[in-house]
């Protein structure tokens, strides 16, 4: 009866990260007829925008709530506003509208894939939880590269709007399997005080910090629009480091970066999306405009990407277990390398074969780092840490993301300005990406050695309380 129970939590698990997966990339081939309904071309990409920052934002804060109230009733809450932001997107009359609610969506999709490997992380042992994330991790793959497809089907043969509803029916499965199959654990005796002072600046932090990049991206230079937020956010930061320290349930538990494979964590991640995500913006570019493909060329090129990714997600997972999660994140960062130099020999001769084999490198790249190092973090925790270390996890790598293509974005342009043709500035970008993944490989080594069952902290799927120490 219990397993029952676990496989019914999981498959509501799978179904709710593949919707919030697929909805951050299905909007795209919608949006041009959304615009012709709509009107308001000249915001349109916030819709993709805000999406992104209001889930960066809430990822932590999802986490946190989880471990203080529960992951059910936590996690069937952000399902709640994750299809009412669908539908609400669906009912939009102008472009303005259709914003707000993609960031009301966000605000609910924050949670999906936060909560969700965290409710995997805590029903399962070591080994089967190692098995169990590489899955996981190879349905946010493919839902994300079955987004546009299943984008444009809709769109083309029902509504843009439908690209929003169609959440809703699956949506409701996935609660009601989460409703009936999750139990949440052992609650404590005494109300859970919130943080709200802690939540309140870490959101309007990481808000800012994600604006002044954002519009950083967009103008291509640093200019006060870009300086205003940035220092906001380093303010509200700051501010937010010393409320933490004096807080008696604080929003994110700055003990979680006392334990090194936390940090390990948060540094390999950081680095490696700074590095991948910046960079894999500008392929579809260069494919284009230098090498002279077709977008749907271009297209095809990242499929490599994505397969290369899910399937060592998998692979990456069964491996800690034999060599450690050391071995295999190193193994990662040296793909991760590889491809950069790769990238970095590409010029208008490329042909479409190989630049799908490079494309390929970094995604196995990819895979071997990310899910080893979120099963290394699950296990190194206590239970009542366990939300929070997971979304910190996830939360570091979206950052570093973001300033990827930030950083990237004012690479190429000041190499534009300066006379540069358009391959020798995306040239700039991929060397740049080289360098930061060479401070990635460096940080690998404050990953611990040693096999991964000694490294555990505990058997997080088979005790029920804190784990031992």
């Amino acid at each position: 009866m219990e397993d029952a129970r676990k496989r019914q939590a999981v498959a509501g698990v799978v179904l709710s990260i593949f919707l919030g997966a697929m909805e951050s990339t299905v909007v795209a081939t919608a949006m041009p007829k959304a615009v012709a309904s709509l009107g308001g071309i000249e915001i349109y990409s916030w819709v993709g925008s805000g999406f992104l920052l209001t889930s960066t934002v809430m990822m932590p804060l999802w986490g946190r709530l989880s471990d203080l109230f529960g992951r059910r009733a936590v996690y069937l809450t952000g399902l709640v506003i994750f299809l009412a932001g669908s539908v609400l997107s669906g009912l939009s009359q102008d472009m303005r509208e259709l914003i707000v609610f993609r960031m009301i969506q966000g605000l609910g999709a924050g949670s999906l894939m936060t909560i969700g490997m965290t409710i995997v992380g805590e029903l399962f042992g070591l080994e089967r939880r190692a098995r169990m994330q590489g899955y996981i991790a190879s349905v946010w793959g493919v839902a994300s590269l079955l987004g546009p497809l299943i984008g444009g089907l809709l769109t083309d043969h029902v509504s843009w709007r439908w690209v929003f509803y169609i959440n809703v029916p699956f949506g409701a499965v996935a609660m009601a399997l989460i409703a009936s199959g999750l139990r949440d654990g052992e609650r404590p005796e005494q109300k859970p005080v919130i943080d709200y002072t802690g939540a309140a600046l870490f959101a309007a932090g990481v808000s800012a910090l994600l604006l002044g990049l954002e519009l950083g991206r967009r103008q291509e230079s640093v200019g006060v629009a870009v300086a205003v937020p940035v220092l906001v956010a380093a303010v509200a930061l700051t501010t937010f480091i010393a409320v933490e320290r004096r807080a008696p349930e604080p929003m994110i538990p700055l003990r979680l970066f006392t334990n090194r494979i936390v940090v390990a964590a948060a540094v390999t991640g950081f680095l490696a999306g700074v590095a991948m995500f910046g960079s894999i913006q500008f392929v579809p570019l260069f494919l284009q405009a230098v090498a002279g493909m077709s977008a749907t060329a271009a297209g095809v090129v990242l499929i490599p990407f994505v397969f290369g990714w899910v399937a060592m997600s998998v692979m990456g997972a069964r491996l800690v277990l034999r060599v450690g999660y050391r071995t295999v994140v190193l193994a990662g960062m040296v793909c991760l390398v590889t491809s950069f130099v790769l990238l970095s020999r590409w010029s208008a001769a490329l042909t479409q074969g190989v630049a799908m084999r490079d494309a390929l490198v970094g995604g196995i790249g990819m895979g071997l780092n990310m899910v080893p190092m979120l099963i290394a973090v699950q296990s190194a925790v206590p239970r009542s840490d366990l939300g929070a270390a997971t979304s910190m996890t996830q939360f570091f790598r979206a950052v570093g993301g973001a300033i990827g293509i930030a950083v990237m974005g004012v690479v190429m342009a000041r190499q534009l300005s300066s006379g540069q043709p358009m391959a020798e500035a995306l040239h700039a970008v991929f060397v740049v990406g080289f360098l930061i993944s060479l401070a990635a490989l460096a940080s690998v080594f404050l990953v611990p050695g040693g096999r991964a069952q000694d490294l555990a902290r505990a058997d997080l799927g088979s005790e029920p309380t804190h784990a031992r120490g």
